[in-house]
C-alpha cells in the first residue's frame, strides 16, 4: 500500500534527526496515501497540489479544517493556462507527456479512458522559496515542478521508474540534480529520493542499500518486459 511506503520516507528523514518546517506534495490522489499524511498530523506547515476534482473533494474533506495546509487544485505544468489530463483509477497524467507509467505498464488506452480538463500553473507561482521537503508523482511530468521550482529542498522524492517505465525527464531530472548539489539518498519501487549535499549524511550503509535496491529494481522491469513479451507471442 502506498501509505506504507511513504511512512517509510517520514521515519528515514526523522531518524537522520531532520524536521522540516515546511512540506509539499505535487500529486496526492487521495488524502490516506499522501506522502505527507504524518507531516500534516505533526501540525508541519503543507502545501499540497492536486488536479483531479474528485481527490480535491477528499482532501478537503480530511485536511481542510487543518490550518497548517494549503490545497491547490491545479495541474503543474510547463506554462500557465489550461491542459487536458488523462485518468486511470489513481493514476492521472497531464496529455502532453511522451510516456507514463500507466500506459507503458498497462497499455493504457488513452483514447478510451478518461478525460478532463484542469488549470495549468507553473509551480513557481505556487512555491514561495521555503518548502525544506518536496515529494512529486505526476505520472511523468515531474520535471516541470523541478525546473521551475524556487526552493532547494533539503529532501526531494520523485517517481523515476517502476515496472518498464522510465521518466521520460530523467536526464534533465537528474541533470539538475547534479548540478544543484543533490545526491541521490535511496530508491524505493518507484521513486528516487535525493538529500541536499551537507545536510543528511549518505553513509556507506546507505549506498549498499542503494546498490541492492537498483539490482531488484532492474530485475523487476526485466521480468515484466518478459512477461509482456511472452503475451505479445501468444496474442
Amino acid at each position: 500500500m502506498r501509505h506504507n511506503i511513504n511512512y517509510r520516507l517520514y521515519e528515514r528523514v526523522r531518524k537522520r534527526g531532520y524536521q522540516p518546517a515546511h512540506v509539499a506534495e505535487v500529486g496526492v490522489w487521495h488524502p490516506d496515501t499522501s506522502n505527507l499524511y504524518q507531516y500534516i498530523q505533526d501540525g508541519v506547515r503543507t502545501t499540497l497540489v492536486e488536479p483531479d476534482p474528485r481527490a480535491v473533494q477528499l482532501i478537503r474533506e480530511q485536511f481542510g479544517g487543518k490550518s497548517n495546509v494549503t490545497l491547490h487544485d491545479v495541474a503543474i505544468c510547463d506554462f500557465n493556462g489550461e491542459v487536458d489530463l488523462f485518468k486511470r483509477e489513481s493514476s492521472t497524467f497531464v496529455s502532453l507527456l511522451k510516456s507514463s507509467p500507466t500506459v507503458v505498464n498497462d497499455d493504457f488506452d488513452i483514447q478510451k479512458g478518461e478525460r478532463f480538463r484542469a488549470k495549468a500553473r507553473l509551480f513557481s507561482d505556487i512555491d514561495d522559496g521555503t518548502i525544506d521537503l518536496l515529494t512529486v508523482d505526476t505520472e511523468g511530468s515531474e520535471w516541470f515542478v523541478i525546473k521551475h521550482m524556487r526552493s532547494r529542498p533539503t529532501v526531494v522524492s520523485i517517481e523515476t521508474h517502476g515496472g518498464m517505465y522510465v521518466n521520460p525527464y530523467l536526464e534533465e531530472l537528474l541533470g539538475w540534480m547534479r548540478e544543484n548539489n543533490y545526491l541521490l539518498w535511496y530508491k524505493e519501487k518507484s521513486d528516487s529520493v535525493f538529500v541536499l549535499r551537507d545536510t543528511i549524511a549518505v553513509s556507506f550503509l546507505d549506498r549498499a542499500r542503494l546498490l541492492l535496491s537498483e539490482v531488484a529494481i532492474g530485475f523487476r522491469s526485466k521480468k515484466k518486459r518478459l512477461k509482456k513479451a511472452i503475451r505479445e507471442l501468444y496474442r
